[in-house]
């Protein structure tokens, strides 16, 4: 019988297709349990990006921003629904009188393809919305995660799950890249349910007996 961790590293081995997006879209802590929530999205992490200021942390990170940095499968959630996903959720204007750049609207792009599909659709949506989009779009260059207790934070409020799942994701790194916490995160902000997680499990790439432990594990948390 497989870990729980040996289950899920079992089916992330088999999402060898993975694209990277970073973006700041305010407080970082619901950007993360929002993203987290998707099928597709297979790990998230919070840090900072976007400034020159060298070693960031979050009570002195000088010109960055609050960053949400995702890894997702594009043959399940394509950028240009991430796209919408980010410019529904939040207030495209930069807010730089707000504390400075911390919680500004903020969208990076990876390689060219990422930059062309962001110009269409903002000009989409600057179109249908009949205003200009203020988010400062750059190429993506450093991301610095955040401190530990900012990673899955809405999760580690529910002490009795995350110690369960820290005896799981045994390590901090472990814990934060794990796609279930991520999905875990996402339920506890209401993004989705327990339900839409274990329909979700039952169609990952794994064996039927590991599917049912996987369930039963996320059945038998307690809140």
């Amino acid at each position: 019988m497989h870990t729980i961790a040996e289950i899920e590293a079992n089916w992330q081995a088999h999402t060898s297709n993975r694209q990277t997006a970073t973006f700041g879209m305010g407080c970082f802590w619901s950007p993360d349990a929002r993203f987290g929530a998707l099928p597709g999205v297979i790990r998230t992490r919070t840090g900072f990006a976007g400034g020159t200021t060298s070693n960031p942390v979050y009570r002195q990170m000088g010109d960055h921003t609050e960053t949400v940095q995702i890894e997702f499968d594009p043959d399940i959630l394509s950028f240009e629904e991430i796209l919408h996903i980010f410019w529904a959720n939040h207030t495209s204007t930069n807010r730089t009188e707000y504390k400075d750049r911390q919680y500004m609207s903020l969208l990076f792009y990876h390689n060219d393809e990422q930059r062309q599909t962001i110009e269409q659709v903002k000009r989409e949506l600057e179109r249908k919305r009949n205003e200009q989009i203020e988010t400062e779009i750059q190429p993506f260059s450093v991301f610095t995660p955040a401190e530990e207790r900012h990673q899955k934070y809405h999760l580690k409020r529910f002490k009795r799950a995350a110690e369960k799942l820290a005896s799981v994701f045994t390590t901090p790194a472990s814990f934060t890249d794990s796609t279930l916490t991520a999905r875990l995160n996402g339920f506890v902000k209401e993004y989705t349910t327990l339900s839409q997680i274990e329909e979700e499990i039952r169609l990952w790439a794994i064996s039927d007996s590991d599917k049912e432990e996987l369930s039963a594990f996320v059945r038998g948390l307690r809140w």
